[in-house]
């Protein structure tokens, strides 16, 4: 294991049995200021593996044993959040492209040039950091749902379909003061200040991945 002392909480995770490259590829990502954790097979990474590791991880193709493809559809199986990039040798090209398909981050060729890894490893942390932020939020907007009575929820589902105040009485046979009061309490329960942002925080949530 090869540690920085950079203060981000994600990580790369080498997984190569090529004892020179790993500790080369290690060598250059803590001289950047990155976490690193190496292993050298597959089948180590899996049996530390759990879905609250962030950063990303570096697979080569080929190893003994488990491939970095078999590990990577593995990862699928477990709808691991990490971006993966692929080590490769030219031979392997067709196979990275078909994981790229599969939803592979990217892949590049040894010998590889520094900056380019180091451009990949700065392009994958930032999305799995936007991807992880994105979930927390859906999160926290699926816990203020579940605050909602059922009225509110009746409310905000009309709120969201653009209905006016007393469109919403009409359709809920109710007054336009009782509309406007739970829509006052769903307001205040979602945790947001105008229309808009309402709006977008549901509209936008996405489905959680199953675990």
């Amino acid at each position: 294991m090869n540690n920085s002392s950079s203060t981000s909480e994600q990580r790369i995770y080498i997984v190569d049995d090529d004892e020179a490259l790993r500790d080369s590829l290690a060598w250059l990502l803590d001289s950047a200021g990155y976490l690193t954790q190496s292993y050298d097979s597959a089948e180590a990474f899996l049996a530390d593996y759990n879905d609250q590791l962030t950063g990303c991880a570096l697979l080569d193709v080929r190893m003994p044993g488990m491939s970095g493809l078999e590990l990577f559809d593995r990862l699928c199986d477990l709808h691991a959040t990490l971006p993966v990039i692929f080590i490769t040798g030219h031979g392997d090209v067709p196979m990275a492209v078909a994981a790229l398909k599969r939803g592979a981050a990217d892949f590049i060729e040894k010998p590889f040039n520094d900056e380019d890894m180091l451009t990949l490893i700065r392009q994958c942390l930032a999305v799995e950091k936007e991807g992880r932020d994105r979930r927390r939020q859906d999160a926290e907007v699926a816990r203020r749902l579940d605050l909602l009575t059922q009225r509110e929820h009746e409310v905000l589902e009309l709120i969201i379909a653009g209905k006016l105040n007393k469109q919403i009485a009409d359709t809920l046979g109710i007054s336009i003061k009782t509309v406007e009061v739970h829509r006052a309490r769903v307001m205040e329960k979602m945790g947001v200040n105008s229309l808009a942002e309402l709006v977008q925080n549901v509209v936008g949530l996405e489905p959680q991945a199953p675990r």
